[in-house]
């Protein structure tokens, strides 16, 4: 029997794809992300809840209502829900089974493009609505940097889902002084715009509210003297982008 193995879930989130979302975080990352805001679901293996899909089908069918009223459904977030594709695999064909919207919120970090993993990936994206896809950053060196991985298999997933014609919606977390550079935007506007399936863009601006959470497991913060960017630094940074799409999430 496949279990999926959850951190925590929050029942009517607004924020993690359209309408009113029931939202699965994940146990487990590969990206080790200086602003991350969860560290708490980098480690795999970790004591997390293990659940099978006809348990979480259980939990949601009860806010199918709410779903149908505001065009949402089910996030699987993280961590990196790439990670349990198998989970996902069977989860979203019974969440289909009853007319349930299906989104992943993923930053990619593991994917790869091996026999196994495609095999589970192309039969959990038959059932998959829409992607949420994390770019921390279009440079390479400063992605290493930033988060301990290259971007280049990112940026290959990113333009597979475009060859795919999978909708997709695409964040960038914008860290003055890290990810603000306006080469890097004018760049990251460039590879978007040559993407063929992005629906929406959306720059979410750096914030320290996860500051506590490594605090707790006793881990250096390392962005501890950067502050959250302005809204007119926001703003910059969408006309550098100059997303050439449908209308920015945040208009």
């Amino acid at each position: 029997m496949i279990k999926g193995h959850i951190h925590s879930v929050e029942s009517l989130g607004t924020v993690d794809g359209p309408g009113l979302r029931y939202i699965l975080f994940t146990q487990g990352c590969l990206l080790r992300c200086q602003f991350c805001h969860n560290p708490d679901t980098w480690e795999i293996g970790a004591p997390s809840r293990e659940v099978t899909a006809d348990e979480i089908l259980e939990e949601v069918v009860p806010y199918i209502p709410y779903f149908n009223a505001s065009g949402g459904g089910v996030t699987v977030s993280g961590g990196e829900p790439l990670l349990q594709l198998p989970f996902l695999e069977e989860l979203f064909a019974k969440l289909k089974q009853h007319g349930i919207s299906t989104c992943v919120d993923t930053s990619a970090g593991c994917f790869n493009e091996t026999p196994a993993f495609m095999r589970h990936f192309d039969e959990m994206q038959k059932n998959t609505d829409l992607f949420l896809l994390d770019i921390k950053h279009i440079d390479n060196e400063k992605h290493l940097k930033l988060t301990g991985k290259p971007n280049t298999h990112i940026l290959r997933f990113a333009q597979m889902l475009s060859e795919r014609k999978q909708p997709v919606w695409i964040r960038h977390v914008l860290v003055p002084g890290i990810t603000d550079n306006k080469e890097d935007l004018m760049k990251l506007g460039e590879f978007i715009n040559r993407l063929e399936n992005v629906e929406k863009f959306e720059i979410l601006p750096y914030h320290q509210l996860g500051v506590h959470k490594w605090e707790a497991l006793g881990i250096q913060y390392p962005l501890s003297d950067v502050e959250p960017p302005s809204d007119e630094d926001v703003k910059l940074a969408y006309d550098l982008v100059n997303f050439k799409g449908k209308t920015p999430l945040n208009n």
